[in-house]
């Protein structure tokens, strides 16, 4: 039972690790996107959509990729070029991309024969769990570290790929400075423009493919309206869980899956509680997590000093 929990956890905690990990990429140029909700909306109904059209899942994670780029292009523009605020941008991103996927998906539904849009079935079959030949017959270690979709295993490279990016290379220590002073990283001769907006719409197309997954894998093959259901906010608040660092997201998304799922493996005989509570728990420890958060003072593992503030090089 508690290696069948921990598989629903990581299973769970995925889509939360893309939107964590895309996240952390745009924070640490020093641009605040709460717009992670709308963003994996889009990602979760264009990549079902070419999903369900083509059948491929190769195309299906690209049109996701590439629909969060566009998304986070909107974001940028109003945010580097315009000097828009930042937090009302992020919020009406999220509010137009709830919208668009809900006005495609019911058209989407309403043009299905049996209006229940269902993904190809070899489609379906790419996307189940398959065990790695030898590593997936590990007692105990196989199924749960080595026997999911592909997608799992993408998100973890991804958020491995980030962190060595961030930490290990002159692109990504470029892209920390002008998340921590622009002005200073502008006299040093990096173009901060360039780096918010290729980090920027990077971090965007990975939160779109946190919404595929969302779509392609939780919903069984069939499109849901409702399919993120929150779990673009969960990630901007994982964020700070995993202090900035796309490596720690993957244990931050690990716990936070583990009590999106934790209703189906908790006895009943023994405790009995409602479903909604289940369903609140971890909007309820996302906001312990932000408050225990905000009171501590270390500055090892904090936000980007330049976070949230727009960059205007005639003010330096």
């Amino acid at each position: 039972m508690i290696i069948n929990f921990l598989f629903a956890a990581i299973k769970a905690g995925t889509p939360l690790l893309f939107g964590t990990t895309g996240e952390i990429m745009t924070q640490k140029t020093g641009n605040l996107n709460l717009g992670v909700e709308g963003m994996m909306f889009m990602g979760a109904f264009v990549g079902f959509f070419t999903g369900y059209k083509t059948g491929s899942i190769t195309l299906a994670l690209l049109a996701a990729f590439a629909v969060g780029v566009f998304a986070a292009l909107i974001y940028a523009f109003l945010t580097v070029s315009l000097r828009a605020n930042q937090n009302v941008t992020g919020l009406t991103l999220t509010i137009f991309g709830t919208g668009f996927a809900q006005f495609f998906g019911e058209r989407m539904i309403a043009a299905a024969p049996d209006k229940s849009p269902k993904l190809p079935a070899e489609l379906v079959a790419a996307l189940s769990e398959k065990a790695i030949p030898l590593l997936g017959d590990i007692p105990y270690i196989g199924k749960l570290l080595f026997s999911h979709n592909i997608i799992v295993y993408l998100g973890v490279c991804i958020a491995f790929i980030c962190g060595i990016y961030i930490n290990r290379t002159k692109a990504g220590l470029n892209m920390r400075a002008v998340g921590e002073n622009p002005a200073a990283a502008d006299a040093a001769g990096i173009n901060v423009t360039a780096v918010k907006y290729i980090h920027i719409l990077a971090g965007g197309g990975i939160c779109g493919i946190g919404g595929a997954y969302l779509s392609l894998i939780n919903g069984g093959g069939v499109w849901n309206n409702s399919c993120v259901n929150g779990q673009g906010w969960i990630a901007v608040a994982l964020v700070i869980f995993a202090s900035w660092s796309p490596v720690k997201a993957i244990l931050g998304s690990l716990i936070f899956g583990a009590f999106s799922v934790l209703q189906f493996y908790v006895p009943k005989d023994i405790i009995e509680l409602p479903n909604a509570f289940y369903i609140a728990l971890p909007f309820l420890i996302t906001i312990i997590v932000l408050v225990f958060t905000s009171m501590k003072k270390s500055k090892e593992g904090a936000q980007p000093a330049g976070c949230g503030i727009n960059y205007f090089r005639e003010d330096r």
